[in-house]
Parts: C-alpha cells; structure tokens; sequence
C-alpha cells in the first residue's frame, strides 16, 4: 500500500511532503517494535499516526488503546494505566486491571505524554526497559507486551531541562520520532482541507456547500492557524451555518478570523511613526509610554542641571532648545501645573529663544510615581467613576475579566 492509498483509508487530506515523509516514517516503522513518539502542535492530527502503526504491524488483530494523560486527574493515572488491587485505597472495591495489561500484544497509544506526573514516569520507563510493572497496592510484578506509541505537543527537550520530564524516559520513547508539521507550513493544502470540512458540513447540515472566492482564499492560505486543522474545520462549520452567500468573500472570512499576534494576515494599515514592535496587550502599550516618559524627563532634569551649572552660555542655550523642540514634537504630552501636582519647568517654544526666556520659571522638580502598581489602580478607579460604579463595564473598558477586577479591587482595597 502506497502513501496516497493510506491518507484515502484513514481520512488524511494533503500533498505536502513533510506529511508526506511523516506517514512514510510510520509506515516504515510499523512492522517493528519500536517505541515511536509524535510531536506537533495541537490540532495537527497526531491521533491519526498511531492507528496507521498499528494497522500495518503484526499487532493489528490485538487490542489498541488511546489514552489521553492530560485529561486523567494525577492521583488516579497510575491505577488507570497500570491497575490497582482491592482496598488498595479508598473506592478500590475490587481489583482492576490497567490499560497496559489489557492491552497485552497490542499497542497502546500515550497522548499528552509530557503531562505525566514524575512518579508516573518512572512506572513507564520500567515498562519500556523490562516490560514489567506493578499494580497498585500490589508487590508482585506483571509482565506485559505492548507497543508504546506516544504523542506531544510539549518540547520535552525543554521540559527535561526545566526538570518537568525525565530525560532517561525521553531518549527511551523517542527511537524513532515523527514530527507532524502545522498547519501554517502546509499552505498548499488548506484549500484542499476546505473543501473537504465545507462539503461535510453540507452535507451534515444539508445546505448549499460554501466556497471561497480568490481574495478569501488568499487570505485563508497565508493566515497563521494556532488550533491548525481543527479551528480551521471549526471555522468552515461556522461560516456553513452563519453565512447566507454561499460564496464567501476575504472581508466576510476576516471577520470570522481572530487576530493573533505573528499571524500573517495582510495589513490593512501601516503608520511609519508606529514602533516596529508588537505589542500583547494595551498594559504592555502603557508600560512602553511610561518608560518613554521618564526617559524624557531624566533629559529634562540634566538640561535644568546643565543651564544652573554653566548660566546661560549660548551654545548650551541653543542646545537645549533643540532638544526641547525634539521632545515637544514627539511626544503628545507637556509638562503642565494640575491640582495635585505642583508646577514642573516650563520652556518657550520658539525658535528664536533668548537667554532670558529660556527659562521663565523653575521649582524643585518632584519627580510623579512611576509605579505599575499605583498606575493600575489608577486605571481601575478611572474605569469605575467612568460607568458609575459598575464592574462589568469597567472590566470591558480595562480589557480584563469582570473577576480580575474584582480581586484587583480587594487587592488595592477600592472602595466603590
């Protein structure tokens, strides 16, 4: 059985070759023993590869599992992979046999391996090295014959130096790794993956199947997929049901798209006097005005320095006036008296500032509180005088959750 025959019986939709070199690597491995580990990003598909393993090897007539190890609470896990004995803790009415006993001379499937608790790993790495294990609240050892086949989105690479996976049980699953690529490297196949997730849902639904127009396809093609081929069949079955044009133009499509950071949507709008930069969140945009402004301010405090130190030499004079006129044009901000703040300096705007008028008035500079603490609660009791009071609004206009705005509320002890 060649490549395509394989994506035809177990629904894989593609030409891209590092698909392609995928299932060649987990056909050619199927035969063998080999412990295999699948690595991608979430929603690649990776429950896909161990079933093609387990198909073409000589276990294909036994039982194969899929475990998801994320989802098992950890203080159950080692009972539900390896079984347990009766009255071996509180509920255990009668022994049980694990996944790995079941499915003796045959494969099991480890998704989410890199959310295993460290206790459970050692248990694991015993049943790769010598095929044995224990049950729970048992001493005697059990012997198995199973295939492993694990899968991950974790970097266990990175896990095993933040001390989170054992390394001895990486090299021992990763003898041969397959690696799935995402969606946002198989450009050449979204389209194909459209058509397929859009003629379903018509069918499924039983409507007119959609289409895209060449704009909407451009635009679907070159967007970035976090979630990969699920949020793009999820899209596809949303805009089936929403949408009444059955052909769906690039503006239609945007709207059903978030915006993440990365993505590589075209821009709709580029400002040259915007920082390269991209920000996260408007909390990092103030952290970043913030920072500028003191950054000013230190330049205005040394040209207040300068002018007392050396009077008002007129090369230092003609000095400072540029660099008055620089920070006047680029920022939006002047120094200005307010009730709770006294009087900072204040500088003539003019080109042809004299020695005299360089400086028309100076008090000791107080230098405002730059703290994020203190900037943050401000915010919050600027957003609540705003709407009255009212924390589901404020929240909204803070960009934060209704009970974030809580706690922060307890937290800087605001009284409403």
């Amino acid at each position: 059985m060649d490549i395509q025959q394989v994506k035809q019986r177990f629904g894989i939709i593609g030409n891209n070759h590092n698909l392609n070199r995928a299932i060649y690597i987990a056909m050619q491995v199927a035969p063998t023993d080999l412990t295999v580990l699948i690595t991608g990003e979430s929603g690649v598909g990776k429950e896909n590869f161990p079933k093609i393993i387990h198909q073409f090897s000589s276990r294909k007539h036994g039982q194969y599992i899929a475990v998801n190890c994320g989802a098992i609470p950890e203080g159950t896990i080692d009972s539900e992979l390896f079984g347990h004995e009766k009255g071996a803790f509180t509920g255990a009415t009668d022994s049980r046999k694990g996944y790995f006993e079941v499915a003796d001379n045959g494969t099991i499937f480890l998704d989410e391996v890199g959310e295993l608790p460290l206790s459970t790993q050692v248990r694991l790495l015993r049943v790769l090295e010598t095929g044995e294990f224990i049950r729970v609240g048992s001493s005697k050892a059990v012997k198995t014959n199973v295939r492993v086949v694990a899968a991950t989105n974790v970097n266990l690479p990175k896990a095993v130096e933040e001390g989170k996976f054992r390394e001895d049980l990486y090299y021992r699953l990763n003898t041969v790794p397959v690696f799935i690529p995402p969606l946002r490297e198989r450009a050449e196949d979204i389209h194909l993956l459209f058509r397929k997730f859009a003629k379903d849902a018509g069918e499924k639904f039983r409507m007119p199947t959609i289409s895209l127009d060449n704009e909407a396809r451009h635009l679907c093609e070159n967007y970035r997929w976090p979630g990969n081929i699920r949020q793009l069949k999820n899209i596809t079955e949303q805009i089936s049901i929403l949408e009444e044009n059955r052909t769906v133009s690039g503006e239609r499509l945007r709207t059903y798209l978030p915006v993440y950071e990365g993505s590589r949507l075209p821009a709709i709008y580029h400002d040259s006097k915007v920082d390269e930069h991209t920000f996260n969140s408007e909390r990092e945009i103030l952290y970043k005005v913030l920072f500028d402004m003191k950054k000013d301010m230190n330049d205005l405090k040394k040209l207040v320095h300068d002018l007392i130190e050396h009077g008002t030499d007129s090369g230092i004079a003609e000095d400072h006036a540029h660099i008055i006129r620089n920070l006047t044009s680029e920022n939006d901000y002047t120094l200005t008296p307010s009730a709770n703040k006294p009087a900072k300096v204040f500088y003539n705007d003019d080109s042809d500032m004299s020695d005299s008028e360089s400086i028309q008035d100076t008090e000791e500079f107080i230098e405002e509180s730059l703290s994020l603490a203190d900037k943050e609660k401000e915010l919050i009791l600027k957003a609540l005088e705003k709407h009255n009071g009212k924390r589901k609004p404020a929240s909204d206009e803070l960009g934060i959750s209704e009970r974030t705005l809580y706690r922060k509320i307890k937290e800087y002890n605001i009284d409403l």
